[in-house]
Order: C-alpha cells, then sequence, then structure tokens
C-alpha cells in the first residue's frame, strides 16, 4: 500500500463523523462526567432511547443539543438513517435510559453498524449499575459474569438458574420490580444459603441495599410492594 493511499484513507475517515458512546447517570444527576457533559454539548444530534428521560438530563446541565429518538422499536430504521448523518460528517452522542450504553440496550445495533462504515467510535465512561452493585457488594470482585434479564418463559428461566448455580464466579444480573418475589423463590429452591445482595434504585434518593441469603431473604421481598430498577449479585458457587 503507497502512501498516497493511506493519505486517502485518512482525509476519508476524516470526513465521516464520531459516534460517542456516553454514559449518563443511572440515578443521581451528578453521576455523570465533565467530559460527557461537554461531548453532549458539541456533537450535532443525540440518540437516546427516550427523549423524555435525557431531556431532564440536558435541561439540568443547560445543553441544548438536539435529540432523536434511538430504541429496540426502531433501531433497524433510524440506525440507518444515523449512519448517513455520520457519513456526511456528523457528529453523533448515543445514550441510554440510565448507565452506560450497551449493556442490555439497542446500542449494540449501531455500534455493529458504524464499525462496517469505518465509523469512529468513541467511549465517554461513566456510571454503570453492573459495577456500582458489584463494588459493595462484599462479593469476590476479581472474577465476575454479568447475566443480564434472566428469560421470561418459565422452563428457559428455571435452566438457566440451574446454569448459575454450577457458576463459580460471582453473578450479577437485572430484574424487573414484578418478577423479584418470583425470581428469589426459585432461586432458594436452586441454590439454598447462597450470598445475595439485591441493589435497588442506585444512587437514587429511595436507593436501598439488602444483603442475606436466597432463603432468608424471599419472606422480605414478598412482603413488599417493589417499584425501581434492581441489580442482583449472587455469590458464586464454592469449590
Amino acid at each position: 500500500m503507497n502512501f498516497e493511499h493511506i493519505n486517502d484513507i485518512m482525509h476519508k475517515n476524516r470526513e465521516k463523523g464520531t459516534l460517542y458512546i456516553v454514559s449518563t447517570p443511572i440515578g443521581n444527576m451528578e453521576d455523570i462526567t465533565l467530559r460527557a457533559i461537554r461531548v453532549l454539548k458539541e456533537v450535532d444530534i443525540i440518540a437516546a432511547e427516550d427523549n423524555r428521560r435525557t431531556r431532564k438530563l440536558l435541561t439540568h446541565y443547560n445543553i441544548s443539543t438536539p435529540t432523536t429518538s434511538y430504541h429496540d422499536y426502531n433501531k433497524k430504521r433510524k440506525g440507518k438513517e444515523l449512519i448517513e448523518k455520520l457519513k456526511e460528517g456528523g457528529n453523533i452522542a448515543l445514550v441510554s435510559d440510565a448507565g452506560t450504553p450497551g449493556i442490555s440496550d439497542p446500542a449494540y445495533h449501531l455500534i455493529q453498524l458504524s464499525l462496517k462504515e469505518g465509523i469512529d467510535i468513541v467511549p465517554i465512561p461513566g456510571a454503570t449499575a453492573i459495577i456500582s452493585a458489584l463494588t459493595i457488594s462484599g462479593l469476590p470482585t476479581d472474577r465476575f459474569v454479568f447475566e443480564g434479564f434472566l428469560p421470561r418463559k418459565k422452563g428457559l428461566k428455571k435452566r438457566k438458574l440451574e446454569e448459575i448455580a454450577e457458576e463459580e464466579r460471582t453473578i450479577v444480573l437485572y430484574e424487573s420490580p414484578h418478577r423479584i418475589a418470583h425470581t428469589l423463590s426459585e432461586m432458594s429452591l436452586i441454590m439454598g444459603k447462597r450470598r445475595i445482595v439485591i441493589a435497588r434504585e442506585m444512587t437514587k434518593m429511595y436507593e436501598e441495599i439488602m444483603r442475606g441469603d436466597c432463603e432468608s431473604l424471599v419472606k422480605d421481598v414478598r412482603e413488599r410492594e417493589w417499584k425501581g430498577e434492581i441489580t442482583m449479585v449472587i455469590e458464586g458457587k464454592r469449590p
């Protein structure tokens, strides 16, 4: 490859825009970096899962950058539109509802499209519920695995829990409020007295951390109404 060809490639890449993967607060509005605020102000457009939620953050920090919706239901159509903007030289910040994009959200699709088109992707790191819950759990952090949300179907969910029960690394899961009681009941049957930490509404006003084991927490969980986002950190199987 000669130098003229290399220079042509570099020039073409400079003509394209950059996709910024921007971490936003998981709860508290102060869970954001100075760099993230600067990037959100400087890009041409912000692609957000929920414009209403993102607008609250932008208003808080006096950011007037226009937004566009990008979520699971429109990612194929909107992904193509965003790629065209990037190819034309526009810079885009991709944000999720909360935390770091690419973790159990539609960011993966846009990132794959960007890679195929040779578009630069720059991470703007920040808060994520997975790491926040893991670090305060008191469980081993040197080796862990993230499983996202458990399957909804009963049979698939049971098989996944049985699989997780054999995992020796610390396990991190997301769970919804209306499923947490049933999930913990199943865990108690499969895992017994395995240590577990349940983190609810992390960094928000009503943040709550519950510690115990799968069996002992079942009653407490069943007797209350659950709201908000939940992250579960589970002790791995002891060798």
